[in-house]
């Protein structure tokens, strides 16, 4: 569908460029539950934007951190281009209440995954438009903020990891993590998940894919305990809270965890499904 001229300059003005083909603005802009036929919606946009973006960001980090090594550039890489964050920029822009979706959707409402891929769209309709270097110019001057406190901690902390570990430092074994709730269409869904130790249950956290609703509850139980504080990616961790004794235990169980891990063991992990009460 083709677009007003307010909503077009708002968007050349955010991608800083005057765009030959406006036609791939609108498109960029209009999901799936809107088009008439899934091609004339931003899905394609979103593949490539995906990969151009992963490009941009992966190149950027290659440069800017020569001595950091493969494993940490992923990590970090995979933060920044996560569904998640892409989301965050997209609300940043203020993109929400320009998307064109059907029925059943309001600017207001829209699942964070929806926002999401308008962003990467987005960016490979820049890309089409302009060329690499446009949409490189777009993607770091976005991401930019970002990078230096995602790379100082590392992308973003395995707090299930943490949480197994505070779990066994004080005798309630494993973890569990229950889906309690999920809502939006099939292909968009969100996930709520609550993190249990032993018989105490913690309060469930919303995501946009069942592995990071899982992070996210870990991180709440967490900082129920009074083991965390801040915000991620600048989260801090506080083991020392515990006992001695449990502090003992903890450094053992991270201990005898990096041997698993470096001989290729696997931790254990325990998921289950609950019906939403």
């Amino acid at each position: 569908m083709p677009i007003g001229p307010e909503v077009q300059a708002h968007i050349e003005s955010i991608l800083a460029h005057r765009f030959a083909d406006p036609a791939l603005i609108a498109c960029a802009l209009t999901h799936a539950s809107f088009a008439a036929v899934r091609a004339d919606s931003n899905e394609r946009l979103e593949l490539l934007g995906d990969s151009v973006f992963g490009f941009v960001v992966c190149e950027h980090l290659f440069v800017r951190y020569p001595d950091a090594d493969e494993g940490t550039l992923t990590k970090i890489k995979s933060y920044l281009v996560s569904r998640a964050k892409c989301a965050e920029y997209s609300a940043h822009l203020g993109l929400s209440p320009l998307i064109v979706v059907g029925k059943g959707f309001s600017g207001s409402s829209l699942p964070a995954s929806i926002a999401g891929s308008c962003f990467e769209a987005l960016v490979a309709a820049l890309y089409l438009d302009a060329g690499l270097d446009a949409a490189r110019a777009f993607v770091l001057r976005t991401v930019e903020p970002h990078v230096d406190s995602a790379y100082r901690t590392g992308h973003q902390m395995n707090f299930k990891s943490v949480l197994q570990q505070v779990a066994q430092a004080i005798s309630e074994g494993v973890p569990t993590y229950s889906v309690v709730d999920q809502q939006g269409p099939d292909h968009s869904k969100s996930f709520a998940v609550r993190a249990e130790i032993g018989n105490r249950a913690f309060e469930p956290q919303w995501g946009l894919t069942k592995k990071a609703a899982e992070q996210a509850a870990a991180l709440a139980a967490l900082r129920e305990l009074g083991l965390a504080e801040g915000e991620d990616p600048e989260v801090q961790i506080f083991l020392d809270r515990l006992s001695p004794d449990a502090q003992a235990s903890a450094s053992a169980s991270d201990a005898a965890r990096a041997e698993a891990t470096a001989s290729g063991d696997a931790s254990p992990s325990t998921v289950k499904s609950a019906r939403a009460s």
